[in-house]
């Protein structure tokens, strides 16, 4: 009969295989995570010490193979500052005229016809005995300090949107023309690497360099001084006393 008692003790013996089978098979997929974690692990450690020993080998820094270094003429491409003495000015020259045509093409639809200035975008000229006022005007004329700052953020950022479009006698043309706008050269002037930091502009004095403490001495990372000498000590009838509170308990 199904409700025999011979019949009844096969449900328990399918259920205990069953467990085992799923327990053998947790074991097995935990020992194969662990072991694909061990050979990364262990792969990792094999290309870090191939990148140290390239690195040895080469007199390089030890680090992974990643990226490329840059060729001459790309940090050629991204060295383009120029220090207020001149340092870092292109070969090239630009005058007067040749700047007051570019910048009717590149630089009037934002700065203005005249270089006044348009809603947000900045003036490029007037200014004058501004700078210590409430208004101040920071122009060309009025606050910029060397010339050659003038040509580092043109040829740098400006047009706004292309910028390092413009080639280095476009600039050198663009920088005379703005500093003569301003009264500070006549409408000779040829700007080039040797004439622009010769220009005297009206705000070189306004920018003081602060003074920076330089430290003397011997580096020392312990047992740098002397333990110091304890001159005096609290009372001992004082020790637990909130200083400062209407009641103070020893």
């Amino acid at each position: 009969m199904c409700g025999s008692p011979e019949h009844q003790p096969a449900q328990p013996r399918q259920q205990g295989r069953l467990r085992t089978l799923t327990a053998a098979f947790a074991g097995a997929l935990w020992a194969w995570l662990a072991m694909a974690l061990l050979l990364a692990g262990l792969a990792f450690v094999i290309v870090s010490a191939q990148a140290a020993r390239a690195g040895e080998q080469t007199g390089g820094p030890q680090a992974p193979d990643i990226g490329q270094m840059l060729t001459p003429a790309e940090i050629a491409a991204l060295d383009r500052d120029a220090r207020p003495d001149g340092a870092g000015l292109p070969a090239g020259a630009g005058n007067v005229a040749q700047g007051e045509d570019l910048y009717a093409t590149h630089c009037a639809a934002c700065h203005g016809e005249f270089a006044e200035g348009q809603g947000r975008i900045p003036a490029l000229l007037g200014g004058e005995g501004s700078l210590n006022g409430e208004a101040p005007m920071r122009t060309i004329g009025s606050y910029w300090p060397h010339a050659p700052g003038v040509f580092d953020y043109i040829h740098r950022a400006m047009p706004e949107g292309h910028a390092f479009s413009l080639k280095a006698e476009e600039v050198y043309a663009l920088v005379a023309y703005l500093l003569h706008i301003n009264g500070i050269v006549e409408d000779d002037f040829i700007a080039s690497a040797r004439t622009l930091p010769r220009v005297m502009m009206p705000n070189r004095n306004g920018f003081i360099r602060p003074p920076h403490p330089v430290a003397k001495g011997r580096r020392c990372m312990r047992n740098c001084r002397p333990a110091p000498d304890i001159s005096a000590e609290a009372p001992a009838q004082m020790e637990g006393v909130m200083i400062g509170e209407e009641e103070q308990t020893p």
